[in-house]
């Protein structure tokens, strides 16, 4: 039998990723990093390897941010441990769409605007529109 990833390992991969994408990092310089090679990284990113206690603390002091950023905006299916098809869908499109060049080219020019005012308006903008769409 073949096993798949837990969605939880699928999960703290997606946050690896996304975060080595927002700060602009190969999977080569984050693999080196962490003295590993950028397949095992990739691994990691697919949640096909579970990535272990220390070797999460050692990324987000690489990454700089806390451990607990790679369990945020985790779906009630993936802590309950449901393993339906419905949700392994849905998990993979939610993945999907932060991973988009698009999705990460909008977050890096949000945050290179130096003035917190501005950028709190342009935030508030973007959720008027997307709640009127």
């Amino acid at each position: 039998m073949i096993s798949k990833p837990d969605p939880i390992d699928i999960h703290v991969g997606s946050r690896v990723r996304l975060r080595r994408t927002l700060l602009g990092m190969s999977q080569e310089k984050l693999g080196k990093a962490l003295g590993l090679t950028f397949q095992q990284i990739q691994k990691y990113e697919r949640g096909a390897n579970r990535i272990g206690s220390s070797r999460l603390y050692r990324l987000s002091r690489i990454m700089d941010v806390p451990v607990s950023f790679f369990f945020e905006e985790m779906s009630q299916d993936v802590i309950s441990g449901a393993k339906g098809m419905a949700e392994g869908t849905q998990q993979t499109f939610e993945t999907d769409r932060l991973s988009r060049r698009e999705t990460l080219e909008l977050v890096r020019a949000y945050y290179r605007i130096s003035d917190p005012k501005v950028r709190k308006r342009i935030f508030e903008l973007v959720k008027a529109v997307g709640q009127a769409s």
